[in-house]
């Protein structure tokens, strides 16, 4: 018996312990996905510093889906069957969830609250760019005429996610901010804001200690012949540009041919195509070189006659033969003569 992802998210829900937070329970949410604007779902939950204070994050769900079932080996256990405590499925699938920085789902958020002829938004409270955003957002998933659920934003979901305290933090790292009052705060979405963002976390992931984490990543770098040493530039930019690809996992298009805009990849690209080129037409070795050189020379050399044959030795029993004296000897031709009388 296979489960569907919904009942594998109440038996994840039943498996929460709710006991530190009684009066916040944890509840999934549906937010687009920033690249493909899907609703995929997410999950917020607190965070504890040792004191007293508590920050909000938020998880990503994704199912791991191998292409046939299997079990999976935990310690000295099978994990199979039933949900269990490390959230594999009875197909093998695995429940994963990693952190998301909040910016990321701002993204198609807030884009959907920018006129469509362009031009800078006005500044607004938050709660009024979350209620514009998930009436919109609700809108259009409704138009899709699909009946799942799963394919269905709720207006509650955007709203409790302009809620979270990181949801806050991260409005103001993408949007212009005026504080009208000490209570009063407007905010305004910026993709040059978002952009500067992007920016900083290239950076970061670009460097050596990230990108030698990944063993593709490294093969990537060396099948571009980028790990020479003589190449140290142009690894920067390989480097750059695998982060850049990186983020453009949670990007849509737009922001991601921005993003990949700022950059100056030309040296890098002229250096993969020549490689490639060089693939295509490799060049001969030196002594196979060589020999045609030599070949040619030595063609010259005869001039435009015509080289003939030379021809094959005969035996040492061919020769005797061509020697015997045949004196005497009747020739073949009479064994076929009609004989007289």
């Amino acid at each position: 018996m296979t489960r569907n992802l919904s009942d594998v998210i109440d038996s994840v829900i039943l498996q929460i312990d709710h006991s530190r937070e009684p009066r916040r329970p944890h509840r999934f949410l549906r937010l687009p996905h920033p690249r493909t604007g899907l609703p995929s779902l997410f999950l917020p939950y607190q965070l504890r510093d040792g004191s007293d204070a508590r920050s909000s994050a938020i998880l990503e769900v994704q199912t791991v889906a191998p292409p046939d079932t299997r079990s999976w080996f935990v310690g000295e256990e099978v994990v199979s069957g039933e949900l269990t405590s490390h959230m594999s499925l009875l197909d093998g699938r695995l429940l994963v969830m990693t952190p998301i920085d909040p910016i990321f789902l701002l993204i198609p958020i807030l884009g959907a609250t920018l006129k469509q002829e362009g031009g800078q938004a006005n500044y607004r409270p938050a709660d009024d760019i979350f209620e514009e955003a998930a009436m919109k957002l609700a809108e259009a998933s409704h138009s899709s005429g699909s009946q799942d659920p799963s394919f269905i934003v709720a207006p509650n979901d955007i709203m409790t996610f302009g809620a979270l305290d990181c949801t806050v933090q991260a409005m103001r790292r993408v949007c212009d901010i005026k504080e009208i009052t000490a209570e009063i705060t407007v905010f305004r979405y910026s993709q040059e804001r978002l952009l500067e963002q992007l920016t900083k976390k290239v950076a970061a992931l670009a460097t050596p200690r990230i990108t030698e984490i990944s063993r593709s990543l490294i093969r990537g770098l060396a099948r571009n012949e980028l790990m020479e040493d003589e190449h140290e530039e142009l690894l920067i930019l390989g480097r750059t540009q695998l982060a850049c690809d990186l983020l453009a996992q949670y990007l849509p298009p737009d922001i991601r041919t921005r993003l990949i805009a700022s950059y100056d990849f030309a040296p890098l690209e002229s250096h993969v195509r020549s490689l490639q080129r060089h693939h295509l037409n490799p060049s001969p070795p030196d002594d196979v070189t060589a020999r045609k050189d030599r070949k040619r020379t030595s063609t010259a050399s005869e001039g435009n006659g015509v080289k003939r044959k030379k021809e094959p030795k005969t035996s040492q029993g061919v020769e005797k033969l061509k020697k015997a004296s045949v004196d005497g000897m009747a020739k073949l031709s009479t064994f076929f003569v009609k004989k007289t009388g």
